[in-house]
């Protein structure tokens, strides 16, 4: 199967929209939550849930291969599975066993994390531009037995020029998270047409206007602390004082809040900016039953996008 035929194939399994299981970095629910969770969102009409990686806590490739079992149409990604959790020959492997075992429903996002994240491997993080290269060089590497001779669509986390160059080159498409659509058009430029392009827009899981208006501007700040995202915003043509006083505009633009129509809406601008695929993303310190319960509100309207 040529790349290109994965990339379409995988455009129409996700469809436009899917949903981020709220597993925190604190706390695991058990596989019986996580199950009954999965066939919830499948039952509210979600063509794809998205799954993170806890090194040293929740191995992605495991978790995915309970829920796929568990449900009978949804697709899965992971978003992002951690590169220092496991050898590149055994992440391809894997990856490659669960796309042979569930047809079509599969998609490896995969990331370089954070320095923490390889220190608690006993690695150096080093560069995360050159380390991520090497990793994806290094997947296709021989090994016996050899891995399934299953095609897969992969992608990378890329919320800077480079990784999403790096994207471009070496993977099927690439997974920003956390920015404006403004950012997604440049992705797309950059990416350019036969590539995936999956957006992660943030979502404040709280129905109430007022406190769901004050927990995406407290997460727009909190991000804010990383002068690399305040530069990228800058150069997008966002305002130093919008950035400064955390504007209105600006939060309004990074994250979905507010009615489902509302939330709806925010995916729409993504795929107009180019996206290919939008997740639904609660912040992984919410609480993990009334994210669901949230994602399952939601499901109607944006269930509805074409």
């Amino acid at each position: 199967m040529s790349r290109t035929t994965v990339v379409e194939a995988a455009r129409t399994t996700l469809g436009p929209v899917g949903a981020y299981l709220p597993v925190s970095f604190d706390s695991l629910p058990t596989a019986d939550v996580q199950r009954e969770a999965a066939r919830r969102l499948e039952r509210a009409g979600y063509r794809t849930a998205w799954t993170n990686e806890v090194v040293g806590g929740k191995d992605a490739f495991v978790q995915l291969a309970v829920l796929l079992g568990a449900t009978e149409r949804l697709a899965f990604g992971t978003g992002i599975a951690n590169i220092w959790a496991r050898q590149p020959q055994t992440a391809h492997a894997a990856a490659a066993m669960l796309a042979q075992a569930y047809p079509g429903r599969f998609v490896l996002g995969l990331g370089v994390g954070h320095p923490q994240q390889a220190a608690a491997t006993g690695r150096e993080f080093g560069s995360p531009l050159s380390t991520l290269r090497d990793y994806l060089d290094h997947m296709a590497d021989p090994v016996q037995p050899p891995a399934p001779d299953t095609a897969y669509p992969r992608i990378t986390g890329a919320n800077g020029p480079k990784m999403l160059a790096l994207a471009g080159e070496f993977t099927d498409g690439a997974l920003p998270a956390g920015q404006p659509p403004e950012f997604t058009a440049h992705a797309r430029r950059v990416l350019g047409p036969d590539k995936l392009l999956v957006v992660g827009l943030s979502l404040v899981p709280e129905a109430d206007p007022a406190r769901a208006a004050a927990a995406a501007r407290a997460t727009v700040a909190a991000q804010l602390h990383n002068p690399s995202f305040a530069a990228s915003l800058a150069g997008l043509g966002y305002a130093a004082r919008d950035i400064a006083e955390v504007s209105e505009r600006l939060v309004d633009a990074i994250v979905a809040h507010g009615t489902p129509e509302a939330v709806a809406a925010k995916v729409r601008e993504h795929l107009a900016a180019g996206a290919d695929h939008v997740i639904l993303m609660p912040s992984l310190n919410s609480d993990f039953l009334p994210c669901l319960e949230r994602l399952e509100q939601l499901a109607p309207a944006v269930a509805a996008i074409a």
